[in-house]
């Protein structure tokens, strides 16, 4: 008797289909499905297509699925990609917020995309091949950690329901990067071993996010305009190209001569200003968090400290966190400054190496 059946996503790459080929080997059922999510030509840019929505990434995760024997689908879901993660991305920066795309897919598109296709193909599971692990305990199911720490990804899956968490397998959360890569190789998969990893947006895959606000936005130029740099204090320092084009704790690209490097320490839409200061500026020990999503306890204690994570490659910090009127709505207690905290980005509460749940950083006027 098999174990159940699996709707794996399939992107085309490595972690995808060595998830698969461990499924398989584990007794499971599997259904391969890959989800075009963009049109590589909506993005405006010339040159071959690469990444998890092209032609070869479908091509590459069907030809794995006909030689392990298991059925492959493509699903399309561009129309809800665009009218949810686009707009929303585009939107943020025009709040002058730093999105977090990679998110909000997850939780609002690929995972309630996979459920309602899962059960219409009979399966009792969805899996993926994030680096990331879930356990039952105490009636919760508890996401933790994966055990590869350069490669855990709990981080951007922090908005997923117990309802979600009850239906998702993810087959690499032991394993580390190497180990994933030798398995392929074990298999007979070695260009598939060997496949380079992607870490730009997948809508935006030469990383240049100006240029694609430019194209989704006409006239985006003459409707924001230039507008002023200024300092902590409100004085005048300089003009810049118009808010959306910066991002708190940004230093680069800033065009202007203090005598010493100067960052973006707040955006100010509704007035086309940049705020910019000292390095020791950027710091803050408070902010808020609103759309919290609970996962270790249906409503985390403030009795006690957490580990927050302000940004995906954030070491992380020691918190208290305070309940505001709204349940989804709290107020963070650094115990140490943090540079950087960036309205729109994501903040992830830890204990030990558990999430305990997550929400989108917000910041009080300063």
């Amino acid at each position: 008797m098999g174990k159940g059946r699996v709707l794996m996503a399939m992107s085309g790459g490595l972690d995808s289909s060595v998830a698969a080929m461990m499924l398989l080997e584990q007794g499971y059922d599997i259904v391969g499905i890959t989800m075009k999510t963009w049109e590589y030509a909506d993005s405006g840019i010339k040159g071959k297509e690469t990444g998890c929505c092209s032609l070869d990434s479908v091509n590459d995760a069907r030809l794995l699925a006909v030689s392990l024997g298991f059925p492959h689908y493509v699903l399309d879901i561009r129309d809800e990609f665009n009218s949810y993660i686009v707009k929303d991305f585009v939107d943020q920066y025009l709040k002058g917020r730093t999105p977090n795309p990679c998110v909000l897919c997850n939780t609002h598109i690929k995972w309630a995309a996979l459920l309602k296709r899962a059960e219409q193909l009979g399966c009792e599971y969805i899996s993926t091949g994030h680096y990331a692990r879930i356990r039952e305990e105490g009636g919760r199911m508890v996401l933790f950690k994966g055990a590869d720490e350069d490669k855990d990804q709990s981080y951007v899956l922090w908005g997923l329901t117990q309802e979600f968490l009850k239906r998702t397998i993810f087959p690499l959360g032991d394993y580390t990067k190497d180990q994933i890569r030798e398995i392929a190789r074990g298999a007979g998969f070695r260009q598939i071993a060997d496949k380079r990893e992607s870490y730009e947006i997948c809508f935006i895959p030469d990383n240049n996010y100006r240029a694609f606000l430019q194209r989704q936005v006409p006239g985006l130029e003459d409707k924001i305009g230039e507008g002023d740099f200024v300092d902590t204090k409100g004085n005048v320092i300089g003009r810049h190209k118009g808010y959306p084009y910066y991002t708190i704790g940004q230093r680069k690209g800033l065009n202007i001569a203090m005598g010493e490097p100067m960052y973006v320490n707040r955006i100010i839409p509704e007035e086309n200003k940049i705020v910019l200061g000292k390095k020791e500026e950027t710091f803050e020990r408070r902010f808020r968090v609103s759309g919290f999503n609970p996962v270790k306890f249906e409503r985390p204690p403030c009795d006690r400290d957490y580990i927050v994570k302000i940004r995906y490659k954030h070491p992380g910090s020691r918190a208290r966190i305070y309940y505001e009127n709204n349940s989804d709505s709290l107020k963070v207690e650094l115990y140490s400054q943090v540079s950087a905290i960036t309205p729109g980005q994501s903040a992830v509460f830890y204990d030990g190496i558990d999430v305990v749940g997550g929400g989108f950083i917000e910041t009080d006027n300063k």
